[in-house]
């Protein structure tokens, strides 16, 4: 049995909208946030020794962060589906995707969550935070232009992955004006598996409005 701990208001909840996208069964096991620190409860080192959620159990695997998370469940799970064929070229760049959600986007948007926690906002590093912020979220929109999805405009895992930057994007850059992101996060937010995730999952503030 698959089980998810998961973390209100965190990247996690993209992997109970995934497991809702393949109609998977699995365990939910909740922990909250210390409403103080709003920090990781020590209940998830138990789990694994660095306490961050994400983390999905299979058995006698413990899988940690979101996209080896997504790409072990499609593999061991999915049955070929939100994942493209191997060896094609949609599938190298369904990797390419995967692997930038955090490897490269989501950089500044955790530098301006951050550094907005400094006494002065951290006005020094802001020029430099928006540069970085229109440049990554400027390529994803393009990447979108004419499209509905990144790769090969099929829904995949890359999507799933993706949604959590698209998500946050406008609360933590909100002069940025990109309409392709802001047409994927409705599109994301309007399909069933997503609002049938969101109800399992708990508070979630980068959801839609009214959720």
């Amino acid at each position: 049995m698959l089980t998810v701990h998961h973390l209100n208001n965190s990247r996690s909840q993209r992997i109970l909208w995934l497991l809702e996208e393949l109609e998977l069964d699995y365990d939910l096991q909740c922990y909250q946030r210390d409403s103080a620190t709003n920090l990781a409860p020590p209940e998830l080192e138990a789990v694994h020794p660095l306490g961050k959620s994400p983390v999905l159990t299979d058995g006698a695997n413990t899988i940690i962060e979101s996209g080896a998370i997504i790409d072990y469940v499609l593999r061991h799970h999915g049955d070929g589906r939100l994942l493209p064929a191997a060896g094609s070229a949609e599938h190298e760049q369904y990797l390419q995707w995967l692997h930038y959600a955090e490897g490269s986007a989501m950089l500044p948007l955790m530098l301006r969550m951050y550094s907005a926690r400094l006494p002065d906002g951290g006005a020094a590093l802001q020029p430099r935070i928006n540069d970085e912020l229109n440049r990554h979220l400027g390529y994803m929109d393009r990447a979108l232009q004419g499209v509905d999805w990144f790769v090969g405009n099929t829904f995949s895992g890359a999507d799933v992955q993706l949604s959590f930057v698209v998500e946050i994007a406008p609360l933590l850059h909100p002069d940025g004006n990109f309409a392709n992101l802001a047409a994927m996060r409705e599109r994301i937010q309007a399909r069933p598996a997503y609002r049938k995730a969101l109800k399992k999952g708990g508070k979630y503030d980068f959801g839609p409005a009214g959720q």
